[in-house]
């Protein structure tokens, strides 16, 4: 996995790409710690448009980012989410915990609020 980092409007942008599966799920937890570690109050938007596969483990850490991120009254949003990520966070049954964006513009725009 592949990872690509900015910022816009105080908002983390994530651009994975690849797998994340395996360790590709340990870089995952590095990657996104530190800016729910850094921010008051993280907001985290991840665009999912290059990531053709996930598996359970990379679920939970992103279970397990929203809920650190939660806690500080933080937001994390989520973009272009293929339909082997749709299908899997279905399954899981936590389709409801992140907020889902038709496009990075809409998604910069309602987590900058």
């Amino acid at each position: 996995m592949k990872m690509q980092i900015r910022q816009q409007n105080g908002i983390a942008i994530l651009e994975p790409s690849g797998k994340i599966v395996g360790s590709s799920v340990t870089e995952l937890r590095e990657v996104i710690s530190p800016q729910i570690e850094t921010a008051d109050i993280p907001r985290i938007l991840i665009n999912f448009e290059h990531v053709n596969k996930i598996d359970g483990s990379g679920i939970i850490a992103l279970m397990e980012a929203r809920a650190v991120a939660a806690r500080k009254k933080g937001r994390i949003g989520v973009i272009n989410v293929g339909k082997h990520i749709k299908d899997l966070v279905a399954v899981s049954r936590i389709v409801n915990l992140f907020e889902r964006f038709d496009n990075e513009n809409a998604a910069v725009l309602a987590l900058a609020a």
